[in-house]
């Protein structure tokens, strides 16, 4: 059933997001940091820390910075939120007023019911207005903004991060919206990212057929949305759906729009901040270093330089960004401490395997006994890898049902990070092996089934890897410092609580990092503008062509 469009406001989804923020606030959902924060180094890693930090995700925050700054002690006066969409599922409710466990039938409800969006003639959006000549003064245009890095460390450049990027087909006129990453170039251009792959984003599906027509391609980019609005941007929608009614749905009203200023396209009339502009069909540029979601450092690729027409805004607006009696038990860890050395006794002096470094059994839950984490050295042979995890399921019957082998880099005593392991760094076609007719482990004799296999999994690094997608160690050890004084929850310090190379970082992105951090990241896009090409297709990976 949809909800009622004309019900109390209160009760219905915030459609301005400074709204928004205000009930997080009233909830006790929402920190307000008053003190200066570099945006460069400070901000984005202070925030990390709640992530990767033990707190229970019950207690997660926004985050509102009112006092942002940069490494070269530029001032800004517009305040960033971070963490205001999601930190937390109660957050994410918060952003559609409902409760967490309705969530799913929220978005059945909308996708099932859509509410078209209506089209208004002013709007908030726009009542501060950018373009022409004005965007490339020195200090304005994109430097206005006070786009935080996420990654400080490695990133190449501050990227917009919570984007609301807005195209339409050529052909049928569909909207779409994506939450692409937007890197900062020069006060009047972005390199954007879009998912270049069949069935990829919406975006460069359309960027594709103007590309066969050799038009540029019209883009507007709006920040600080509403939830609802943004919350519809990354869902996996069909084609044939306009997210801004499916937005309309979950808000319980209308989505107001408004024409841009500059190109053929409309906007959410009360978001934040709008950059529009245009994406030239046959013109890429080198984007990236960039920390990904999938845990690395996006090296660079041939991506979409962005030219920007119009910045529009409010006249005070807010500038957001997006960044386990069971065991463990007394008698559990009082098996660990033994068996764990005993394993590993076996491994190096029984079997004589070589590279291996550490043996965990995991702990929560699992009972100790049943999993089993081998770590070894970067570049121990595969034949020794495989011996080991043989040789761990087999020593003690009923142990080692499940087996997996990681590199020097990573946890084994962290679940989340052997599970990345695992996500990333294995074929299991080719690394994994099952092992059939082996004894059941403790509690299997209440299943059907008297007899178990066993699962081994080589989950090694096999070969240079892209960074881990974390801010480098010097930010992360500065955010805490910062963290601690600013008298926020205690944190506990997991594995991985830093970014680390993994033997694919080249010097030109480690420079590119540092300048980032600086502040100077327009060098990088002076020396990025200068190797643009043609004739390429985008995310072509810019090793492969400038060797």
């Amino acid at each position: 059933m949809t909800r009622d469009h004309n019900a109390d406001a209160a009760t219905r989804p915030a459609l301005d997001f400074q709204e928004h923020l205000k009930r997080l606030e009233a909830a006790g959902l929402l920190t307000r940091v008053d003190k200066p924060v570099n945006k460069d180094t400070e901000l984005h890693p202070l925030v990390r820390w709640q992530f990767i930090g033990g707190i229970p995700e019950r207690e997660r925050r926004a985050f509102l910075f009112t006092n942002v700054v940069d490494s070269k002690g530029k001032k800004y006066d517009i305040p960033v939120a971070l963490g205001a969409l999601s930190a937390s599922p109660q957050i994410y409710a918060m952003g559609l007023a409902r409760p967490v466990e309705e969530i799913g039938d929220a978005w059945n409800e909308a996708i099932a019911n859509p509410v078209p969006p209506v089209l208004v003639a002013n709007a908030p959006c726009q009542e501060v207005v950018e373009m022409g000549d004005d965007l490339k003064k020195p200090g304005h245009g994109l430097a206005r903004l006070p786009v935080p890095i996420s990654t400080p460390g490695f990133d190449a450049a501050p990227y917009l991060t919570a984007t609301l990027c807005i195209t339409k087909d050529p052909d049928t006129g569909m909207r779409n919206t994506g939450m692409y990453r937007a890197a900062l170039k020069a006060t009047d251009r972005l390199a954007v990212r879009m998912v270049a792959r069949p069935g990829g984003a919406g975006g460069w599906v359309h960027w594709q057929k103007y590309r066969e027509r050799g038009e540029r391609m019209p883009i507007a980019i709006a920040l600080g949305a509403a939830p609802p609005i943004v919350f519809a941007s990354p869902q996996k929608l069909a084609q044939d759906l306009d997210e801004f009614a499916v937005a309309g749905a979950l808000a319980g009203a209308p989505i107001e729009l408004v024409r841009c200023k500059t190109v053929p396209l409309e906007v959410p009339a009360r978001a934040e901040i709008v950059i529009e502009g245009w994406i030239e069909a046959d013109l890429l540029e080198p984007e990236a270093p960039f920390g990904e979601s999938n845990g690395y450092v996006a090296l660079e690729a041939f991506n979409m330089p962005m030219q920007v027409t119009a910045i529009t805004h409010r006249r005070a607006p807010v500038f957001n960004a997006i960044i386990s009696q069971v065991t463990p038990s007394e008698s559990s860890v009082i098996k660990k401490v033994a068996y764990e050395p005993l394993y590993l006794r076996h491994l190096k002096s029984a079997l004589g395997v070589k590279g291996v470094l550490r043996v965990v059994m995991h702990e929560p839950l699992t009972n100790l006994r049943p999993v089993i984490f081998v770590q070894f050295k970067y570049g121990a042979p595969k034949t020794e890898v495989w011996r080991a995890l043989h040789g761990a399921s087999s020593f003690v019957a009923g142990q080692g049902k499940i087996v997996v082998a990681v590199s020097d880099d990573v946890d084994p005593a962290s679940v989340d990070a052997v599970l990345w392991s695992i996500a990333y760094r294995s074929n299991p076609l080719e690394d994994a092996m099952m092992l059939p007719f082996r004894r059941g482990v403790q509690g299997a004799q209440y299943g059907a089934n008297q007899t178990d296999s066993s699962l081994l999994i080589d989950a090694t690094r096999k070969a240079p890897m892209p960074p881990l997608a974390l801010p480098a160690r010097e930010y992360m050890e500065g955010a805490r410092k910062l963290w601690d004084e600013l008298g926020l929850p205690a944190l506990k310090t997991p594995s991985p609580w830093h970014g680390y190379t993994l033997g694919k970082w080249s010097d030109t992105w480690e420079r590119f990092a540092r300048n980032a951090v600086r502040g100077d990241w327009e060098a990088n896009g002076l020396e990025t503008l200068a190797r643009q090409r043609k004739g390429l297709e985008a995310e072509t990976s810019v090793t492969k062509v400038e060797k």
